[in-house]
């Protein structure tokens, strides 16, 4: 790369691809090539001033940085290393970008597999909600050495008022899995305590607003409990349980990998594992109060 502005590529436009390309295409001085398997989000961001791609080659061909944003590390696996993927066609010295939520160690090894192929990799998942990604005010915490994340950096910041170096590759993905953890468990917790609440005799939105007051506020308290929880509102393509349970498992491997017995994931996953059981699987994770509120005891 030179000086100047480099040419971008962005691979995924969904829930949170999608919103995340769009800042980066609006902020960014210089061509930015999009992809995905859906034409429609394709052409939204065309018309956002993407420059249409045809293939993943086709990004990886023309962008000197290349962002993914996909489901998991199987989907960064294919998209990197299958037939037509970014290896087969990406420039020497060219950076990928995962801001997808993977596996500690499938992180460690796609960025080997880079490495060999004269490609660098940062795993930099990101943090909060879909506005978030609308409004470009994520949480990204990044896994790299601080000499690439100096040249990642600007352009994360297109998509994050909050970018943190976490430590070497890998170190992203440590810190996000903890940080959405922690975010399934309070929502299980709350889940829990609003249906004691109500059949206690306190309403919901009393709880809510008491609680908020005291030592036992949250983010998401304030936004999960708040916002969908409370008036039982879930829209589907929102974050469901499916990735909760795909998230919970990269969490309680690495809690293991580092010999600690993960009680409260195991807790937290059995929880999502029935609301996915009982239908809620498509719907946004804070359903799980469905569950919840069906039982008795």
């Amino acid at each position: 790369m030179t000086d100047q502005a480099p040419t971008l590529g962005f691979i995924g436009l969904g829930v949170m691809g999608g919103p995340m390309c769009r800042n980066v295409v609006t902020k960014h001085p210089a061509p930015v090539f999009a992809f995905d398997l859906s034409e429609a989000a394709l052409n939204e961001l065309v018309e956002a001033g993407a420059k249409r791609a045809a293939s993943i080659a086709h990004v990886a061909q023309n962008a000197d940085v290349i962002f993914l944003s996909l489901p998991g590390g199987k989907q960064v696996e294919a998209v990197c290393f299958g037939d037509g993927g970014v290896v087969s066609a990406a420039k020497k010295g060219a950076i990928v970008v995962d801001l997808s939520t993977t596996g500690v160690a499938e992180a460690r090894s796609i960025a080997e597999r880079l490495a060999k192929a004269g490609l660098k990799f940062v795993d930099a998942p990101v943090a909060r909600t879909r506005q978030a990604a609308q409004a470009g005010t994520l949480s990204i915490m990044a896994g790299a050495s601080p000499e690439l994340f100096a040249k990642v950096e600007p352009y994360l910041g297109y998509m994050g008022s909050d970018v943190t170096l976490c430590g070497p590759t890998g170190g992203g993905q440590v810190v996000k899995l903890i940080n959405n953890t922690l975010l399934f468990e309070h929502v299980a917790a709350l889940a829990e305590m609003m249906v004691v609440a109500e059949r206690a005799g306190v309403a919901p939105a009393t709880l809510l607003e008491a609680v908020s007051k005291g030592s036992g506020d949250s983010f998401a308290l304030r936004n999960h409990a708040t916002k969908a929880m409370l008036p039982r509102e879930f829209p589907e393509r929102s974050f469901p349980a499916e990735y909760v349970l795909k998230d919970l498992g990269y969490a309680i491997d690495l809690a293991k990998d580092c010999g600690v017995e993960p009680k409260m994931p195991l807790t937290a996953q059995g929880y999502y594992q029935a609301a996915v059981e009982a239908g809620f699987g498509a719907k946004y994770f804070p359903a799980i109060i469905e569950l919840i509120d069906r039982s008795r005891g």
